[in-house]
């Protein structure tokens, strides 16, 4: 059982930190422990000066589920602590609420239902978000709840690693939620006018932003007193990261089809105009041309090519036995790799036990589901694009899950398998200069250790 002394300096600093902000925004990349950090504040706060009395934590399902109490059970100053899990059936969950604990502990979609149906009074006094940045819509039904409530609430800490993956106006509903307003105003048109300008629109209408000039300085320099910030690779041996691309060209037939399909899908736009709502659909029907297959309108599948197919079987030819952990998409992807590849898809605990001891050679898993609290790192150190996304923090986190602390292997190796002159190529692009944005707030913030 790990003892306090066990925690590493910077996580003893962000704990002091968390203690002495009533509001705390503690942006650390994955594998620095932030929920040990948040539990150990706690614990203080808890027990030691008595600020708090009852504390509600908001988080991702599985990590609501399994990760919050498995971390108590394994410090041991933290076995005073009595939680309770939020999760289940309605029944289930009200139990559970009524259940006598310092913490709940609950999923970020019953956020509503607990304010405005569960019946239970809102008696909480700190508010601890595991990944912020699924809060960063500020029009969505779980931020107006818990906006209602926020005034009842005397400390909040938001946690994630990824603060902005799709640009600065995402802070907005994030520090909203922890400050109410005080930092980056209380309206979004407020905010909108304060650093952006219109960017893409149509007419009146307004698609996309785009920051002023020193915007970002600005913003920074507003939320900096309540933020800290922390890279992995700034406080532990992390290993080396190799990223790579495994290039694939089309043939001369591939590509035509490729552009066909292309113009075809531009032309039944209305008016032949991309615009950001229906730019996600047409995206994402290219990047299922790129991977080298597509649904047509009655749900079959049209093949394209298979030149990802033959990349990925010289990629895990190379590999010597060595386990591939291969990323997807898209469900004829998977399909078509299966019909191929002998695999083994990542879904139950068994399946991380058994690549974990090392005895997949090839596993899939799908970005959306290699989320926060999923520890892969034990059981190889190659990670295969077979199809990329374009969520930087799907993107991220899914990387995170080989490349962080507890790989034995020296190098960590992500391989892109890119279709040339398809979108894979832009979409390689817009991830490195959506980091490059999130890379500047995190280094902004940075804590001066």
């Amino acid at each position: 059982m790990l003892k306090r002394s066990d925690l590493h300096y910077y996580q003893s600093y962000c704990v002091e930190y968390i203690k002495q902000n009533h509001t705390a925004a503690v942006f650390l990349d994955c594998g620095l422990g932030k929920t040990s950090i948040t539990l150990t504040a706690i614990e203080d706060l808890l027990f030691d000066s008595f600020e708090v009395h009852k504390i509600l934590v908001i988080a991702p399902l599985r990590v609501a589920s399994v990760t919050w109490g498995a971390e108590i059970e394994k410090w041991e100053h933290l076995h005073l602590l009595q939680y309770s899990v939020v999760v289940g059936t309605e029944a289930e969950r009200l139990t559970a609420l009524n259940a006598q604990a310092d913490i709940y502990i609950i999923n970020r979609e019953n956020v509503q239902w607990l304010i405005e149906k569960s019946g239970v009074p809102f008696e909480f006094d700190m508010l601890v978000v595991d990944e912020l940045s699924s809060f960063k819509n500020y029009q969505s039904k779980r931020f107006k709840a818990l906006m209602k409530v926020r005034p009842k609430i005397k400390r909040a800490v938001g946690l994630t690693g990824t603060p902005s993956s799709n640009g600065l106006m995402d802070l907005f509903a994030e520090f909203k939620l922890l400050d109410m307003g005080v930092r980056l105003g209380r309206f979004i048109g407020q905010y909108r006018t304060a650093y952006f300008s219109p960017d893409k629109r149509n007419g009146q209408i307004v698609y996309s932003y785009k920051p002023l000039l020193n915007a970002e300085q600005q913003i920074y320099e507003k939320i900096s007193d309540i933020t800290i910030s922390m890279k992995s690779t700034d406080h532990l041996k992390m290993p080396e990261l190799i990223s790579t691309q495994y290039e694939v060209e089309l043939s001369e037939e591939e590509k035509k089809k490729y552009e066909e399909l292309k113009k075809d899908l531009i032309l039944q736009l209305p008016d032949g105009e991309i615009t950001a709502a229906n730019a996600a659909s047409l995206t994402g029907k290219l990047l299922q041309m790129a991977n080298g297959a597509i649904y047509s309108d009655d749900e079959s599948i049209l093949e394209i090519h298979q030149r990802k197919l033959d990349a990925l079987e010289d990629i895990i030819e190379s590999a010597n036995g060595k386990p591939v952990l291969l990323a997807y998409w898209f469900r004829h992807d998977l399909e078509r790799i299966k019909k191929r590849f002998a695999v083994r898809e990542i879904k139950t605990s068994r399946d991380i036990a058994d690549w974990n001891n090392g005895s997949i050679p090839v596993a899939v898993i799908h970005p959306a589901s290699a989320g926060h609290g999923l520890n892969l790192q034990s059981g190889g150190s190659t990670l295969v694009w077979f199809g990329i996304t374009w969520s930087l923090e799907l993107y991220q986190q899914t990387n995170a899950r080989l490349w962080r602390q507890g790989q034995t292997a020296e190098t960590v190796v992500i391989t892109h398998i890119i279709a040339k002159g398809t979108i894979d190529e832009r979409i390689v692009k817009a991830l490195k200069m959506k980091d490059t944005s999130q890379s500047a707030l995190i280094d902004a913030v940075k804590a001066n250790l």
